[in-house]
């Protein structure tokens, strides 16, 4: 059914759940997963009200989510070599996740993407916005939404 299942993750206890879900999934199909994780740059601005923030800094800031992003793949990797499942760890750096979403699961011929969602509706899902939505819009294989 499923050969390459492709799971992203942000670390949070919902994603951890979507993680999970995926893991038993490859194991129940045969399937390897690719455990992806996206980290933006750190926004420099000198906004009104904002703090500026000098490039080093924010290197150092990007670094600490690069590091953070390796403990959520890993632990991904870990689980799934328990279970018998091939993972592989992926960190993308983008700014725009749900397009490295795409993007990874096109380069790594993924067939399905597995990921959560806090299911927000109404003036928050507009406000907030949805990277989940634009997965579901935008994708070409299937795709499994957890809440």
């Amino acid at each position: 059914m499923y050969q390459r299942i492709l799971v992203s993750t942000d670390g949070s206890e919902l994603s951890q759940k979507a993680a999970s879900h995926a893991l038993q999934l490859a194991k129940s199909t045969g399937a390897s997963l690719i455990a992806l994780t996206v980290t933006p740059a750190y926004p420099v601005t000198y906004l009104e009200g904002s703090m500026p923030i000098n490039a080093e800094q924010a290197k150092e800031i990007e670094a600490k989510w690069r590091a953070e992003s390796q403990q959520y793949v890993h632990s991904i990797q870990e689980d799934g070599a328990k279970l018998g499942v091939l993972v592989t760890p992926v960190i993308v750096n983008n700014d725009n996740i749900s397009d490295a979403i795409l993007e990874t699961a096109k380069e790594q011929g993924a067939d399905l993407i597995v990921m959560a969602s806090h299911g927000r509706k109404g003036i928050a899902r507009l406000l907030l916005g949805s990277e989940t939505q634009h997965v579901l819009t935008n994708a070409n294989i299937p795709v499994l939404v957890l809440r």
